[in-house]
């Protein structure tokens, strides 16, 4: 007499495809933690920022469905559907869809973007100004100088013959749009070399 085989149930079958197309670090589940719509929006916002930077590609975002939520209306998934949308504005996001009715797959952006996305003047909220140094003294000489190149590549893009006279303008510029990629935590100057050095690569 032969077994009757299990089914798979098509959650658990999809969970473990999700798994090996996104794995556990390219995967933000907020469902776990049912975090507030404004600290999921600022958790998410720094997540996607540093995947952009570590050239992440394709990631996940779990939100949830909203089952238990008022009305079954999931507030953190639309917290994030908001936030991805002024993202793609920002030059973080290149495209995002709903994976499921909890999740969604995004697509990060080139870093480049970050600095040749059009500024929007109707954000609902608008970001606070990245960091910047009180001079670009304030950086070591292998940061000013990957800053340098950078803002060369981005002048000579724009069609500027005569770059000094925007150089430093440009420098602190490009430090401004990289560095709100970059979380705060050790070694966080060489983390923003490697983002500059990325940067640079796309240039090529």
């Amino acid at each position: 007499m032969k077994r009757a085989r299990r089914s798979v149930p098509l959650s658990g079958l999809r969970q473990a495809f999700d798994e090996v197309r996104f794995g556990a670090s390219r995967t933000l589940n907020l469902r776990e933690t049912l975090p507030t719509a404004a600290a999921a929006a600022t958790r998410t916002e720094s997540w996607l920022r540093q995947q952009q930077v570590e050239r992440a590609g394709e990631v996940l975002i779990i939100t949830g469905r909203g089952n238990s939520s008022p009305e079954g209306i999931s507030v953190v998934r639309q917290a994030v559907i908001g936030l991805l949308h002024s993202l793609k504005r920002r030059g973080v996001v290149s495209e995002h869809h709903e994976h499921t009715a909890g999740s969604f797959v995004v697509t990060l952006a080139p870093v480049r973007e970050l600095w040749e996305a059009p500024k929007r003047r109707r954000e609902h909220t608008p970001p606070a100004p990245p960091p910047a140094p009180p001079s670009l003294d304030a950086l070591t000489p292998e940061t000013r100088k990957l800053l340098r190149h950078l803002a060369e590549r981005s002048l000579d893009a724009l069609g500027v013959h005569d770059r000094e006279p925007f150089m430093e303008g440009e420098m602190l510029r490009q430090f401004g749009a990289v560095a709100a990629s970059i979380a705060d935590g050790p070694h966080r100057e060489a983390r923003l070399q490697s983002a500059l050095r990325l940067a640079l690569d796309q240039y090529e």
